[in-house]
């Protein structure tokens, strides 16, 4: 992680899974225009890493963890929802 990177989110997927691959595309892209080089995404396939899902509690996939900066948050989705998910990891759409 670099010394800019204030968020750390964990992005619980299930292989190359259409949803799956829609969420990552969509933090991602979130990323690039909310957080730019202050972000650093780990992505956790739950089929080649089971124990670290269930040791999250992981029950549905995708799902998004907010690590840090705390308080910690989930959301379970393709991320589609830009103004929601900015909501929810306590972002504001109008600051990059």
């Amino acid at each position: 992680m670099t010394s800019r990177a204030a968020f750390k989110f964990q992005l619980y997927v299930a292989a190359d899974s259409q949803n799956s691959t829609q969420a990552t595309a969509n933090l991602q892209a979130l990323c690039r225009q909310y957080l730019p080089g202050r972000h650093e995404i780990e992505i956790v396939d739950v089929f080649l890493q089971p124990q670290r899902a269930l040791a999250e509690d992981i029950r549905m996939t995708p799902t998004l963890l907010k690590v840090s900066p705390r308080p910690s948050r989930r959301i379970i989705g393709t991320l589609s929802q830009t103004q929601r998910v900015l909501d929810t990891l306590g972002l504001t759409a109008g600051t990059p």
